[in-house]
């Protein structure tokens, strides 16, 4: 099973992302657009997994619960990835309690690397993934879509669990879910 941890943003949000999304396809007809089934912020992408390592990541994952408050994400705007003529993907913009987020997808990628899987060896980038271009150059028509977003907000969303979701023939299943659950005061 191909396996990632995520926060989803709740749905506020995906109400204004399904409005977006149905006025910026006509500006990128060509872009392969996100699901809004399952809209997500990915933390720790983990690839093709065994059944038999399930058991064996939740118990890594559950006690991170205990070490994050709840916290609540913006997103705003957006920009894109890959070349400035020729963008790869469309994303927006994640803000708010970014730093939590972060400590979350450290936190998530710690307990997860003596299960063998290794971290990304760059820093973790807040974003949401909007579309990507279906061509590997890229799609010069995802740059309308970076000007139409620009004094957009598409809400803020409570982060209040973490999921690691399974990706099955195009959808998204949690598999475990971990309360955030710690207090402050």
């Amino acid at each position: 099973m191909r396996l990632f941890t995520a926060v989803t943003l709740g749905p506020a949000i995906e109400a204004r992302t399904t409005e977006e999304l149905h006025r910026l396809r006509p500006l990128a007809p060509q872009a392969r657009w996100v699901k809004l089934e399952g809209l997500h912020l990915t933390l720790v992408f983990l690839g093709d997994v065994d059944d038999a390592r399930l058991p064996a990541i939740r118990e890594a994952l559950a006690p991170i619960g205990a070490r994050h408050s709840p916290f609540v994400l913006s997103v705003v705007g957006g920009g894109a990835f890959g070349a400035p003529t020729h963008p790869r993907v469309l994303w927006a913009d994640v803000c708010g309690a970014t730093d939590a987020l972060k400590a979350l997808q450290a936190d998530a990628a710690q307990v997860l690397r003596p299960l063998g899987f290794e971290p990304e060896h760059r820093e973790y980038t807040a974003h949401l993934t909007l579309a990507r271009a279906k061509h590997p150059r890229g799609d010069a028509a995802l740059l309308a879509c970076v000007q139409a977003l620009k004094d957009t907000s598409l809400g803020e969303g409570r982060v209040d669990q973490l999921v690691l979701f399974e990706s099955k023939g195009g959808h998204y299943l949690p598999r475990v879910e971990v309360p955030l659950t710690r207090t402050l005061g």
